[in-house]
């Protein structure tokens, strides 16, 4: 059984170093020691093992995960961001951004489930969802097992992410395949901003870290856009990093979420093995209105996957979890 485990939004004052500067703002390339086909992209570094790739930066001295290559499957660059997508020997395709590693088909269940089932089985027949980022399709396709939902939005504003997800990962874009799925392909920011007051009863931030692009979406003024998009009671979930590499950037998130959001504000983690630290957070934060209880889900998903015929079991989340709050 998974375990979910969910924590008050205090901490215990670790000091620890913040994970991620883009090489992009350093005047760099691919913060990556990789493959040696890496050679022929702009920006690339050569291998410093041959057929490996690693995520190597000076913000996490002394480790880095590494994955063998079997095949480099796509490599390009888009407005905003080199793509990379490779065959890997013990996690299958793996997709790249900026020398990042945004999935695995291995593991990417963890985060996918985890991201989406936490807030929509916390509350009651949700509507329409709203997901910001996500555009590799996994957090659709979790959605769309809830049978309550008539509408899902998703704004990406990177449209090579989609194709390229759907060439290489078909069964986690199969999420845009639901026709309740309205793809908008732009600024999170700006969708946000001309949404009506009310519109959605979930919001799921599916951002990559909080450089470049994505900063604001770790902003307070993002959040009060958030709240505005919200009904009463309306719960959100945002990638919210890892507690062992970024407690500092974990403080401003908690803070600027305590201002903004007068229900629940809670934080919780799971288990990536191919994401730096093998942790990754989420913050999770309700609308004044009915109390919203992330511990204990009022709708849980179980009970509606066995109305349908499943394309797919889930793999990682369940709602009789172990859930701890400090």
């Amino acid at each position: 059984m998974a375990e979910n485990n969910i924590n008050s939004s205090s901490n215990n004052g670790f000091d620890l170093p913040i994970k991620r500067v883009r090489p992009q703002e350093e005047g760099e390339g691919y913060p990556l020691s990789c493959v040696d086909a890496m050679d022929g992209v702009d920006g690339g570094y050569p291998s410093v093992i041959p057929g490996w790739f690693a995520e190597i930066s000076p913000m996490w001295p002394g480790e880095a995960h590494s994955l063998k290559v079997e095949k480099v499957l796509f490599q390009g660059k888009s407005k905003y961001q080199n793509v990379m997508v490779f065959q890997s020997l013990t996690y299958g395709k793996v997709l790249v951004l900026d020398g990042v590693i945004q999935l695995t088909e291995r593991d990417e269940c963890a985060y996918q489930e985890m991201i989406t089932h936490i807030p929509l089985c916390s509350v009651p027949n949700p509507k329409k969802v709203l997901v910001i980022g996500g555009g590799d399709g996994g957090v659709l396709r979790e959605v769309s097992r809830h049978m309550s939902v008539e509408q899902i939005d998703i704004c990406e504003i990177d449209g090579m992410v989609i194709d390229v997800s759907k060439q290489y990962f078909p069964e986690i874009a199969v999420g845009f395949d639901d026709p309740r799925v309205r793809v908008n392909v732009g600024d999170g920011v700006a969708f946000l901003r001309e949404s009506p007051e009310g519109l959605y009863d979930v919001v799921i931030v599916d951002s990559s870290d909080p450089v470049g692009p994505a900063e604001e979406l770790f902003k307070k003024p993002f959040f009060e856009l958030v709240a505005r998009a919200l009904r009463p009671g309306g719960v959100v979930c945002t990638q919210a990093e890892s507690i062992w590499l970024h407690m500092p950037i974990i403080e401003d998130i908690v803070s600027a979420c305590r201002q903004t959001f007068k229900g629940s504000v809670n934080y919780a983690w799971t288990t990536v093995p191919t994401y730096p630290s093998g942790v990754i957070g989420f913050m999770l934060c309700s609308t004044e209105g009915p109390a919203v209880d992330f511990q204990h889900p009022i709708n849980p998903i179980e009970k509606q996957e066995s109305n349908v015929e499943s394309k797919r079991p889930l793999k990682f989340y369940n709602s009789e979890r172990d859930c701890t709050i400090k």
